[in-house]
């Protein structure tokens, strides 16, 4: 059983910055992480992944040039920094993980293991 843990969600003002933060327990050189965020009444929404080699990235349009997804894979950590964040944006953020060899996937169900989310306000 893989663990997965985010960190890093809080408050902040439209046009500010997050960084949020998964570990993930295990081999992580092995895995592929994405991201996603959901909104109550809506389905969970893919926002970014990257691979295990962290040679292919991936984002959601809406999050296009503004979010960067980066792996730290000797600290087993991946990072999602959030930049010029938008009401819209506000959301719970999950990180989940998938051990697989090539590429990425924004579909939830391409991952295998979850965290419990960390909550991401932003205020207008």
């Amino acid at each position: 059983q893989v663990q997965v843990v985010e960190s890093g969600g809080g408050l902040v003002q439209a046009g500010g910055s997050l960084r949020l933060s998964c570990t993930a327990s295990g081999t992580f050189a092995l895995y592929a992480i994405g991201w996603f965020r959901l909104t109550p009444g809506e389905e969970r929404e893919g926002v970014s992944c990257i691979s295990s080699n962290g040679g292919v990235a991936d984002y959601a349009d809406s999050v296009h040039g503004r979010f960067t997804i980066s792996a730290d894979v000797a600290g087993n950590t991946v990072y999602l920094q959030m930049n010029g964040l938008k009401s819209e944006d506000t959301a719970m953020y999950y990180c989940a993980v998938v051990p697989r060899a090539y590429g990425c996937a924004l579909r939830t169900s391409a991952y295998t293991y979850w965290g419990r989310g960390t909550q991401v306000t932003v205020s207008s």
